[in-house]
């Protein structure tokens, strides 16, 4: 393993302690190395607040002069909520800064490293990138197309089933497994359901089994068919909900907006709401990730349509045949050659479940 490649991978294991706390911004690491020793480390630990190379910046004190910096994302160039980062960099006077990759905020682009250059500071991008990228996908699918990054989660039977015939689906996952889709949940903007599923099952959706916030919930009804009555439009749970629709009669709306809903009209695509359409419409509102919960129909026609860009898949040592419901409703699929392939692959036990994580290889082959 090279010098360079140990240090960022430390920089990579503090990065994931901001995971879920720095939204809107990225996760990053940054450690600071002089003479073969760590003299400075941090963390971006909440947005508004000193980002990594700060924290190790003040960790590090004068010792940074002349110092080695290692850092996940380009430093930035630009002023937000705080101060650039390279400029600090270069008035702490350190010799060589490592980034794992360039920043694809338009607002740095690379401004950050050449602020570095032009200061006389040596510098290098690309180690471990496809490590960093990978801990910060829904920031740099945000910044790339304006679109939420789109992870779909769902519990199933080794048959494969995500609920029996009459559509019983609680439990099928063990404890463990559902404080893992908890912590899902805290970690994500938003999620989303279909209105089957809310009037199937009348699902909270909010952050239980774990301490965390609750994301925005979000109902894909192309008709308005959610009755008022269930929970997501209960008392004040009504704040944090959003039905997305077609249905553009205010006389309609008029009830779910007395609850305290909000709604979002999208575009019609035969009749269903567009999904493209609607995750534009998310990204316009800020929302840079969001967990696709349910149903199938929904799933289905998300993944037809290339927009989930990662599965989550907790399978269950149980069987309930072949009357049961698929995760994806789809059809047309006469042959395998034209199956939707996954690629990235990675299982692991979680109690009594297989987690099973997988992207489709159209994601993939965009990275």
């Amino acid at each position: 393993m090279s010098i360079d490649t140990k240090y960022m991978k430390r920089a990579l294991m503090l990065a994931k302690k901001g995971r879920g706390k720095t939204y809107p911004n990225p996760a990053v690491g940054c450690v600071i190395v002089k003479n073969g020793v760590i003299i400075g480390e941090g963390w971006h630990k909440r947005a508004g607040g000193h980002h990594a190379e700060i924290h190790a910046l003040e960790m590090a004190g004068n010792e940074a002069r002349g110092a080695d910096v290692y850092v996940t994302l380009e430093p930035c160039s630009h002023t937000g909520k705080t101060p650039p980062c390279s400029e600090a960099l270069i008035r702490a006077g350190v010799k060589r800064v490592t980034a794992g990759m360039s920043d694809p905020n338009p607002r740095v682009n690379g401004g950050g490293l050449r602020a570095l250059q032009q200061a006389g500071i040596a510098t290098f991008c690309g180690v471990l990138e496809n490590e960093c990228r990978a801990i910060n996908r829904s920031f740099l699918k945000f910044m790339t197309t304006g679109q939420p990054y789109v992870t779909y989660k769902c519990a199933m039977t080794l048959d494969g089933k995500i609920a029996s015939v009459t559509g019983d689906s609680r439990w099928i996952s063990c404890e463990a497994s559902r404080r893992i889709v908890h912590r899902m949940r805290a970690d994500n903007n938003a999620i989303m359901v279909g209105v089957d599923t809310i009037i199937a099952d009348n699902p909270q959706l909010t952050v239980r089994h774990i301490n965390g916030n609750n994301p925005l919930r979000i109902i894909v009804d192309s008709r308005l068919r959610t009755p008022e009555s269930v929970a997501v439009l209960s008392g004040q749970m009504a704040g944090g909900t959003m039905i997305a629709t077609t249905e553009t009669n205010p006389k309609v709306h008029a009830r779910y907006l007395k609850a305290g809903a909000r709604l979002l009209i999208c575009n019609s695509d035969n009749g269903r709401v567009d999904l493209h359409d609607l995750l534009n419409k998310l990204g316009g509102l800020g929302i840079h990730s969001l967990l696709l919960e349910g149903g199938s129909h929904l799933a289905g026609e998300a993944l037809k349509h290339g927009l989930i860009d990662e599965c989550v898949f907790f399978y269950a040592p149980k069987v309930v045949g072949s009357d049961g419901f698929s995760p994806f409703t789809m059809t047309g699929t006469t042959d395998m050659a034209h199956s939707i392939n996954f690629c990235d692959l990675n299982m692991r036990r979680v109690g009594t479940d297989i987690m099973v994580t997988a992207r489709p290889e159209r994601q993939c082959s965009l990275d």
